[in-house]
Formats: C-alpha cells, sequence, structure tokens
C-alpha cells in the first residue's frame, strides 16, 4: 500500500515497469544478490496496489554501465513507453541503477513530469511533478553521477599503485609469455623469438617500417601472435605482417626490458586513445628485453625523422575527383597520382601501404574526369532537373486535393 497517497487509481490503470541493470557481467555473475533484490522490486509494485499481469521487468540492461543511454537499449525503451503515456510507475532499486548521467537522468524526469509517471525506489514513491519531490529526485541523480567518477578515480589510482610495483597484468606483446608464477619471460618457441629480432635486425639495417614489411612479403615470412577468441584462447597463431604490426612491436619500449604503464592517454568519445610521450609508470630493465633502451630510442627517432608532415588535402591539383573516388575491390579510397610529364592517375595503395601488397587498381585520371563531368552536366541539365521535380510536383498536388 502506498502511504504517501500518491498512486492513483490513473496510474494503476497503466504499467508498472521495473527497471533491473548491473554494471558488468562480472557483476551479474558474482553479485546474484544484489540482482535478486531488484527482481524482488516486482513484489513491491504489487503492494502498491499493481496487479501481477501489469507489472513489466526489463532487463534487457545487465551488464551494461550507467554512465551513457547510448548503449542501454532496455533504458531507451523504458523512455520510449513512459513518453507514449503506457506507464504509471518506474521502479529501480536506487536511482543510480536508473542512470548515472545527469542529461539521462534529468531526460527521464522531464518525460515522467509531463506523463504524470510517478518513480520509485526501496525508500519511497516519487512524483516528478512535485516540486519537493524533483527536488530530492536531481539530487540522487547529481550524487549518482558524481559517484561514478569517484569509483573510476578509485579504480585509476587502484590501478597506477599496482603499476608502480610492476604487478599490473597487460596483454603481452609478441615473444612474450606469463610464466606459472605471473612473471613476464621470453616466449619458449625458437621460431617466435627469432621472428621477432629479425623485426629489429632488418629495421637496423634498412631505417624504415615499410622496408621491413617488403622484406617480410618478399620472403613469405608471418607474424607471431596469440590468440584472444575464447575458444583459442592463448594458441599461438602466425599472422600476415602489416605496417601497423610492425611499427607497433618498433615502438613498444617492452622488448627494450621496460615495464611501462599509461602509454595511450584516454581521449572522450570514440576518438581512439594518443599516444603519450610521457607514460605515468615507467620501471626501466625489469623485464628481458630484445634490444637495448639506446637502441628502441634510436629506433624511435628514425621512425619520427621517417614521417612526413601532413598538409591536408591538396586544393590545386588537377584531379577532379581527389578525396571522393573509392577502390570497388577494397572499400577503401583512391588517392591521385602524378607523374613528371604524364597525366595524373586513380591509384589505390591501400594494400601496397598497409600489407606490401600490389596496388588494387589504378585508372586514368583525366578520362575518368571526363567521364563524371559530362554525366554532371547531363544531370543538370534543364530537362533533367524538370524530370525529378515531376514525382515532387505530383506528391505536393496530392496533398493539395487531399
Amino acid at each position: 500500500m502506498d502511504l504517501s497517497g500518491k498512486v492513483q487509481g490513473r496510474h494503476l490503470d497503466r504499467l508498472a515497469m521495473v527497471y533491473v541493470r548491473q554494471s558488468t557481467l562480472r557483476q551479474v555473475e558474482q553479485n546474484q544478490e544484489s540482482t535478486r533484490l531488484q527482481y524482488a522490486l516486482v513484489e513491491h509494485a504489487q503492494r502498491l496496489g499493481w496487479a501481477q499481469g501489469r507489472v513489466e521487468v526489463i532487463d534487457d540492461d545487465l551488464g551494461r554501465s550507467g554512465a551513457s543511454a547510448a548503449d542501454r537499449p532496455g533504458f531507451q525503451r523504458l523512455v520510449a513507453e513512459v513518453g507514449l503515456g503506457h506507464v504509471g510507475l518506474v521502479l529501480g532499486m536506487e536511482m543510480s541503477r536508473l542512470a548515472r548521467s545527469c542529461r539521462d537522468w534529468h531526460q527521464l524526469l522531464e518525460i515522467c513530469a509531463l506523463s504524470d509517471t510517478l518513480l520509485a525506489d526501496a525508500e519511497g514513491v516519487y512524483s516528478a511533478s512535485n516540486f519537493n519531490d524533483r527536488l530530492l529526485l536531481g539530487l540522487k541523480g547529481t550524487i549518482s553521477e558524481a559517484e561514478l567518477h569517484l569509483l573510476n578515480a578509485r579504480m585509476q589510482e587502484g590501478r597506477r599503485a599496482k603499476a608502480c610495483r610492476g604487478e599490473l597484468l597487460f596483454t603481452l606483446p609478441r615473444g612474450y609469455v606469463r610464466s606459472r608464477g605471473g612473471e613476464i619471460v621470453l616466449g619458449d618457441d625458437e621460431q617466435v623469438r627469432s621472428t621477432v629480432q629479425l623485426v629489429f635486425d632488418t629495421f637496423e639495417r634498412y631505417r624504415s617500417v615499410h622496408a621491413v614489411l617488403r622484406y617480410f612479403v618478399a620472403h613469405d615470412l608471418h607474424l607471431p601472435c596469440r590468440a584472444n577468441a575464447v575458444t583459442k584462447k592463448g594458441e599461438l597463431e602466425w599472422h600476415r605482417p602489416s605496417r601497423t604490426a610492425l611499427a607497433g612491436i618498433l615502438k613498444n619500449p617492452i622488448y627494450a626490458g621496460d615495464y611501462i604503464y599509461g602509454r595511450h592517454t584516454p581521449r572522450a568519445g570514440p576518438v581512439q586513445p594518443r599516444l603519450s610521450n610521457e607514460p605515468v609508470v615507467l620501471l626501466q630493465g625489469r623485464l628481458p628485453a630484445y634490444i637495448s633502451w639506446d637502441t628502441y630510442e634510436r629506433n624511435r627517432r628514425q621512425m619520427a625523422a621517417n614521417q612526413t608532415a601532413w598538409l591536408g588535402i591538396p586544393r590545386g591539383g588537377d584531379a577532379l575527383l581527389a578525396a571522393l573516388l573509392v577502390c570497388g575491390h577494397c572499400g577503401q579510397r583512391m588517392s591521385p597520382a602524378y607523374l613528371k610529364e604524364k597525366p595524373h592517375r586513380y591509384t589505390c595503395r591501400n594494400l601496397a601501404r598497409g600489407y606490401g601488397a600490389p596496388n588494387c587498381q589504378s585508372l586514368s585520371g583525366p578520362s575518368l574526369d571526363r567521364l563524371v563531368t559530362k554525366l554532371m552536366l547531363q544531370a543538370l541539365t534543364p530537362s533533367a532537373l524538370e524530370v525529378r521535380r515531376r514525382p515532387e510536383i505530383t506528391a505536393s498536388s496530392v496533398v493539395a486535393l487531399g
């Protein structure tokens, strides 16, 4: 029974939705009591007056973080149902189960206020239309978001402290394995060790990542890799060499015997983490090495010197379709190539750059430019524009007649 008197008949005529969420799959497996308590809110809804058949459980977000609504289909469905006026009560074990983002939380509150939907947790029933309840709910949402930042800061500090002792585990690069005692050692496979060493020896000789790639391709050599799939985890596999993989080996200071943490600086949004010049933790000489620290620094300076400054997309060339043409074989962008005293050509060099393979294809630039220009001018003639406008005119006429 609702002692506050907020639950009315108009609320009981609609659904009561119980939102169940755990942040990670590990919590779902290990913190089963919390999950059971959240499912038990169905009985709480029945005590408030809802019939058993009018209580619906949304548990689509088990194992998903509440930091954002973008990856929570269950929360999105809940907000949609509330906005459609199908829900009279939203129940969560605590407000942090519903959202740990003030933006998502206040959006839900606004929709609940507009649709006259109540919210409830283990402590009481709240109306988003009531000033005092709205103030309390806002504070609960702010505290939930602040807790998330505190938890993240605590976890990061714990990881850093563990890394300072050299005890933080991470995915090992090629050529290293973890012993039964948890120590990082060189792999016991002689072929793996010799292949990794060959990468450094070849770079020492040719001083270019692309030259190393061409050498591996010419001699039909592959790179060792430990599988990460659940069914094959830890199994040794041999993959096709790529420019990215070779550069990753040459740039990784672990091959110089250094334990390192914090090489990548996190960035907000979907942008990839940025490689940091100053790692958070660097313990030199803690691990078995393939090369010396001086060799690693020399290699890094050489790779930096080999890079060409990117000046943006050329805007003064003759190519009409620069940065617009897509290769029909691999789906990557084709770029114009300007040769001395010869017309430009559109070439797909992505496989050549990344894997040392032949170019996908190459096309005559002027011929393709003339064809595209001709088709564009045909599409912009008055007769062609009139044909394109006819469906719009017909549709507007039908609407006007309707």
